[in-house]
């Protein structure tokens, strides 16, 4: 039997300690999340470093940043740090048994009106002793948790993907132009972006992707635009341009066929947009969360007869949006 005391175990503490404040770059944070005091996950860490006979961490004040040296370590102590927390779920997995623990998902509003309600449904029938908990959140906000380990994956949308990061594309959908039925527009089978000109359009905040899309593809084409109207959320948009006070250009994920609109296609000027699951890089994963994107994925499938198209992450290092519109 290994004791209490065991180097091993001593080791695995000083692991924790490590990689806790190396996420939250903060000891005192790192205290606070393991519930322990400040000098012990501080003795931890230098017990590691002078086991390791090197730095880990540079020290300005109370704040806290990795050497190279501590890079490293991160990089091969956090799996095994993961996998230690998760070992009883995948313990009970390996025997067939996914049925209880939480699963932390972090997705924007689109995904979580659009995408996530039916899989969400399903799974929670079949797993009911498992804690399902969506947090709402923003691209920026969304990828603070990944970091920071306080979900397990985000859905939803991403153009640029940071090395810490993975993106796996899921579903494919096509950009439309909305506008209400007695528009001008309603009866012209061919639009160009010099039809669009001269009407305002809804687009939402400008921090999100869909305006910076909007306004390149303007702007590259040197055709002007006018925006009538900023709005949040495309249920909102798509309830402002019912009642004629603009019209807005969308990704499909939001049209449900039901609307009071006339949809026209647009993808001779703008890009499709995939939407998929985003994991930090190295990230170990529960049996609960891999069992909900098995589910994910052959939710995809089971809806697209056409062979799948090839999938590509950008790796670029622009830590620019998992989106929410």
């Amino acid at each position: 039997m290994v004791s209490a005391d065991s180097p091993n175990l001593n080791q695995l503490r000083q692991l924790r300690a490590f990689c806790n404040a190396a996420q939250t770059g903060s000891v005192s944070k790192a205290a606070q999340r393991l519930k322990l005091s400040q000098p012990s996950v501080s003795l931890q860490i230098q017990a590691l470093e002078k086991e390791l006979d090197t730095l880990l961490f540079e020290r300005c004040g109370p704040k806290i940043r990795l050497t190279p040296a501590g890079e490293l370590l991160l990089e091969m102590a956090q799996p095994l740090v993961d996998g230690f927390a998760r070992l009883a779920d995948s313990f009970s997995a390996r025997l067939g048994d996914v049925n209880a623990g939480p699963l932390e998902i972090a997705s924007g509003e689109a995904t979580l009106l659009y995408i996530l309600p039916e899989i969400i449904k399903s799974f929670s029938d079949d797993y009911p002793q498992i804690d399902v908990r969506l947090h709402n959140v923003t691209g920026h906000d969304g990828m603070a948790l990944l970091r920071a380990d306080e979900v397990d994956f985000a859905v939803g949308s991403m153009i640029d993907v940071p090395d810490d990061l993975v993106y796996h594309p899921i579903y494919d959908y096509k950009p439309a132009l909305i506008m209400c039925k007695d528009h001008p527009l309603a009866d012209k089978e061919h639009i160009t972006l010099e039809d669009i000109s001269p009407f305002g359009l809804i687009l939402p905040p400008r921090h999100l992707s869909t305006w910076n899309v909007v306004d390149l593809v303007f702007q590259q084409h040197g055709v002007p635009y006018t925006v009538a109207l900023e709005a949040g959320g495309w249920e909102v948009i798509k309830r402002y341009v019912e009642i004629g006070a603009g019209i807005s250009i969308v990704t499909s994920i939001c049209l449900r066929g039901f609307e009071n609109l006339t949809v026209k296609p647009m993808d001779e000027y703008f890009p499709n947009r995939s939407y998929g699951v985003v994991v930090r890089r190295g990230k170990f994963l529960s049996p609960q969360a891999k069992q909900f994107l098995e589910r994910m994925d052959h939710d995809f499938f089971a809806r697209h007869t056409a062979p799948p198209p090839k999938r590509k992450t950008s790796q670029r290092s622009n830590d620019t949006l998992i989106t929410n519109l």
